[in-house]
């Protein structure tokens, strides 16, 4: 019965989505003076959800076909260029940690929730 339980999954998956997207942020801050230095991105998680769900999924490393973990291409945001060729907008990049932030607030919600519901429904509090 508590087999298949994909919502824990995608929980997960939405926490680690968070994880990067917060952890480029960081990194687009680190680097906003760095000359020529693009910002990076990561797409919105319901397309890299969308994309993992669609394609085969390895369990093993050893299985030819699929990848066992879900990886997400990382991408360039071009906005205005400074002068010295930077693209980092602190003002854009404070807004992406806050949504990676309750992003993963959210995660954490949604597993916490569906864990107390498989806790009740197994008769323990």
């Amino acid at each position: 019965m508590f087999q298949n339980l994909d919502v824990f999954r995608t929980a997960m998956a939405m926490a680690r989505h968070a994880g990067l997207q917060q952890a480029m942020s960081a990194q687009n801050i680190a680097n906003a003076d760095t000359p020529g230095y693009r910002a990076k991105a990561v797409p919105e998680f319901s397309s890299t959800l969308r994309e993992s769900m669609m394609g085969q999924r390895a369990t093993r490393a050893s299985h030819l076909n699929g990848t066992t973990g879900r990886d997400v291409d990382v991408t360039r945001r071009d906005a205005e260029v400074d002068p010295n060729g930077n693209t980092v907008s602190l003002e854009e990049e404070m807004v992406f940690a806050v949504g990676a932030k309750r992003q993963h607030d959210r995660a954490l919600a949604i597993y916490r929730n569906n864990l107390s519901i498989l806790r009740a429904s197994l008769g323990r509090r």
